[in-house]
């Protein structure tokens, strides 16, 4: 009997002491069970949010409707690009990549649509027989090496954020009735935009004069150039009098830059003594002082089009690419490379 009531005993201790480290156990598990499921819920949440970046910002040949052949004029070379690579690198070499996202998605609709409307009426020989060279000529292209070249470490997070920029409106191009413009664009404005004809010959009716106020915080819009008058007598062929004033009248645009100049008694137009005296802007004054000319300059371009900061301006602002575009481009709309030009994408995509 003492035999069985001991091995009863002991079986009564066992389920208790078993007990007892069991719950000592759930005790010290308790923190780690409450934070665990955090932590994985936080790693997941990761690893969504970076997957889903990675889908927004990556671009593949699939994505566009055809392939640029760009000349490459160091390397004498032709490149082909998917069209929504080469936007992407056309904007990564024209718009500095610290602007707004939606500044970037508008210069990526007009590297777009110029590329378009060049391919749709070209008659241009471009050299072995490319679609477009990488220069100022057509627009300026640089390929993933040069742009790491030119970028070191911040290569990846600016060309990850143009090509969100150029990703999240894939095919997008700017229409006026139904065709693509000619998406002039600058980088920085005296204040307002140019009529066309006013600097070019020809007027179209989406590039009218506007007010870009924002361009007042470009670290580009005022400059000055000081040349001596034997210089500016050279440039301009012409002579002054150094006993007269150097500019005799002065007209000017709607976009308050110079329509025509006296000088010397020689009439120029504003663009051409900007062109001749590569000046910034032909926004500008003149101040002569002994045997030097001062000329102030206000902006930074042509002026005709969007103006580049003028649109980081309104982003800040809070407005979309959408609404950047129509401000700039009168009378234009935001419509679809397929859309728009459907012949020229199926003779392109068959080469």
């Amino acid at each position: 009997m003492k035999k069985t009531k001991q091995v009863n005993q002991n079986s009564w201790k066992k389920p208790s002491i078993i007990l007892i480290a069991s719950l000592f156990s759930v005790i010290l598990l308790i923190p780690t069970v409450i934070v665990v499921p955090f932590i994985q819920s936080g790693d997941e949440k990761q690893t969504v949010s970076t997957t889903k970046a990675a889908e927004q910002v990556s671009l593949e040949p699939s994505d566009s409707a055809f392939a640029v052949e760009v000349y490459r004029t160091n390397a004498k070379k032709v490149e082909e690009v998917p069209l929504e690579s080469y936007v992407a690198r056309v904007v990564a070499s024209e718009m500095p990549a610290d602007f707004e996202l939606e500044a970037l998605k508008a210069q990526a609709l007009a590297a777009r649509t110029y590329v378009i409307n060049f391919l749709e009426h070209n008659n241009q020989e471009i050299p072995q027989g490319a679609d477009v060279t990488d220069t100022v000529q057509h627009q300026v292209y640089k390929n993933d090496e040069e742009l790491r070249a030119t970028w070191g470490a911040d290569y990846n997070w600016k060309i990850e954020k143009i090509t969100k920029a150029v990703a999240q409106t894939k095919g997008e191009i700017i229409t006026y009735k139904n065709q693509p413009i000619t998406p002039a664009f600058f980088s920085t404005s005296n204040g307002y935009t140019e009529n066309s004809e006013d600097y070019w010959e020809n007027k179209l009716p989406y590039l009218r004069s506007v007010k870009s106020p924002w361009d007042l915080d470009s670290p580009k819009y005022m400059d000055q150039k000081i040349m001596t008058v034997a210089e500016v007598e050279a440039a301009l062929g012409i002579k002054l009098n150094p006993n007269a004033k150097a500019v005799a009248e002065i007209s000017r645009t709607e976009g308050k830059r110079v329509a025509e100049i006296v000088i010397g008694g020689k009439t120029f137009t504003g663009r051409e003594v900007r062109d001749k005296l590569e000046l910034r802007s032909s926004d500008f004054d003149i101040e002569q002082k002994n045997d030097h000319l001062i000329f102030k300059t206000r902006g930074y371009g042509h002026g005709i089009g969007m103006s580049q900061y003028g649109a980081n301006g309104m982003a800040k602002e809070g407005k979309s690419y959408k609404d950047i575009i129509t401000y700039y481009y009168k009378g234009a709309n935001v419509s679809t490379v397929d859309s728009a030009v459907p012949k020229l994408v199926t003779k392109l995509a068959s080469k």
